[in-house]
């Protein structure tokens, strides 16, 4: 089986993958939670079984001066509210009012409040947790593969497969977020950084392998494609069975947890996915295209064929 012969199919693939998120980001944007932005959250379930009218569920919250709450359903019977940053009796007296302007016993399932400052610096530190375990894991990999020619290769291919995996769960976050309302929260956050690990980890398995190949002498006389093939071989069935087997066990989490843990389960299922994807069809060929140099002929014409010369 020729993997990296068909390199540049699975770099299409990844794209037609990730484009498509990338334009809803630029179109829907990605709407944060209160963990980043501070504000309160409510989530309400009404138990009459039917969510009352949004215009009006708006009308009891600015009767007690909360203006800005933006109410969304999140089920057939639960209202999912975030407002500006309100104290627990407030939200207890809202809730009661709501309970006797519709008629219906509410139970409150989450009630959370973030300060604005607290918000903000959850996200800086997010973003630098991300950056600086990027440079981390580059420099690792390049100082473990020191033996090996251009190290510092196969640092950068890990760190580039890792971020695919990141575009493709942001781009689908823009999907969740616009037709399900899922918002980012320190959860999708915990749920990104255990994708960018779970990345990694297969791409070395893969990598170390081409290093071993690499160095072998009954194996580097072959070429390096045909080594980062064979690697890519031998690693497979491994690196399918590891990641299938997290697979099931994340299914069985989405199926029969509780509906809190849905969105993360659902972020890391993809990531994993992705991550299984990428290490294999994506690093490796990386290393490929990066020997051989082979972005100066991207761009450049074939020259044209020539004729035959014609037999008198």
């Amino acid at each position: 089986m020729n993997i990296v012969g068909k390199r540049y199919l699975y770099f299409v693939i990844s794209l037609l993958l990730i484009i498509p998120g990338i334009i809803g980001i630029i179109v829907w944007g990605l709407p944060l939670s209160i963990d980043f932005t501070g504000g309160s959250y409510a989530e309400l379930r009404f138990e009459s079984g039917q969510v009352p009218n949004l215009e009006e569920v708006r009308a009891v919250y600015a009767a007690f001066g909360v203006e800005d709450a933006l109410p969304r359903t999140g089920g057939p019977d639960v209202l999912i509210v975030r407002t500006e940053q309100i104290d627990n009796t407030t939200n207890n007296r809202i809730v009661a009012a709501l309970t006797a302007r519709f008629s219906s016993e509410i139970t409150v399932l989450r009630f959370e409040t973030v300060g604005p400052s607290v918000g903000r610096e959850i996200a800086s530190r997010a973003a630098f947790a991300i950056g600086l375990a990027s440079v981390g894991i580059m420099l690792y990999i390049w100082y473990a593969f020191r033996g090996v020619r251009n190290a510092y290769r196969y640092g950068v291919s890990a760190i580039i497969a890792m971020i695919h995996d990141l575009a493709v769960i942001f781009g689908i976050q823009a999907f969740l977020s616009h037709f399900l309302g899922w918002e980012i929260d320190s959860l999708f956050l915990t749920a990104t950084l255990t994708v960018a690990a779970f990345s990694v980890h297969d791409t070395i398995v893969v990598f170390d392998r081409i290093r071993e190949n690499a160095q072998s002498r009954y194996t580097r006389k072959e070429g390096f494609e045909a080594v980062v093939n064979k690697s890519i071989l031998q690693t497979l069935v491994r690196s399918i069975n590891t990641q299938f087997t997290v697979f099931l066990t994340l299914l069985a989490l989405l199926v029969f947890g509780g509906s809190t843990l849905r969105h993360f389960i659902l972020i890391l299922m993809i990531g994993v996915l992705s991550g299984t994807y990428s290490s294999i069809f994506n690093a490796s060929p990386m290393l490929i295209v990066w020997e051989n140099q082979e972005w100066k002929t991207w761009f450049k014409r074939r020259p044209p064929a020539t004729p035959s010369p014609s037999v008198p």
